[in-house]
């Protein structure tokens, strides 16, 4: 899961990256409402955390920008007015969800979690495949009712392959959709981890579930 942090607060910029890099989300991070656009017309994300008083255009003027352009990424809105004027102003921008500061970062965690199911229009943090059962929330991989001890990144592939089962996703896709802006690997990181993800979900049953499209890239069926 990627996500996109918009705060011009530094300190609390850092901290809410640091909680959510802890949550192995996938984070970028930026301090302007213009930055924001910048990185959202580079790349996807799960979810945006949008604080709304932001030096230049506003929070609500990137929210507004967002879905004027036709991105549905789900958002977050943060910002000490709390009125509820002022939540209306936000969710009829086209916010999916309004956290007033100070907050609890156990509760920003948690509607984190809500706001990236609904993204992905689940009710559940499980999916399964046939036999291959994946819960987000508790990290937790099984085939045919046995748990598979998966690394970090090889669960967050397996999750993205799950959340677009039948559809082919290519290395970029794929790379960009796990890794941050720093990431600085080799060209052929995603199939060294592709190939040990493989190895786990997929010795010793005759049904394979992980498939490789030529020149394509990898998909769950």
């Amino acid at each position: 899961m990627r996500i996109l942090v918009v705060e011009d607060q530094k300190d609390l910029n850092e901290i809410i990256v640091r909680k959510l890099t802890g949550e192995h989300y996938s984070v970028d991070a930026c301090y302007t409402g213009d930055d924001a656009l910048d990185f959202l017309r580079c790349a996807e994300y799960d979810g945006v955390i949008l604080d709304i008083m932001l030096p230049g255009i506003t929070g609500l003027g990137v929210l507004k920008e967002m879905r004027s352009s036709g991105d549905k990424t789900p958002v977050l809105l943060l910002t000490a007015l709390g009125t509820v004027d002022d939540r209306v102003a936000g969710l009829d921008a086209g916010a999916d969800d309004y956290l007033v500061k100070p907050f609890d970062f156990e509760e920003l965690m948690a509607r984190v979690r809500a706001m990236v199911r609904r993204g992905g229009e689940r009710a559940s943090s499980v999916m399964t495949c046939g036999d291959l059962t994946l819960d987000s929330s508790a990290r937790r991989v099984e085939r045919a009712g046995k748990e598979l001890s998966l690394t970090a990144k090889e669960f967050d592939i397996l999750e993205y392959l799950m959340q677009n089962e039948g559809k082919v996703l290519s290395r970029d896709k794929l790379s960009n959709h796990i890794w941050n802006y720093d990431y600085d690997g080799g060209s052929n990181v995603i199939d060294v981890y592709v190939h040990h993800l493989r190895r786990k979900v997929d010795d010793g049953f005759e049904e394979k579930k992980i498939l490789t499209v030529k020149g394509a890239g990898y998909m769950v069926k």
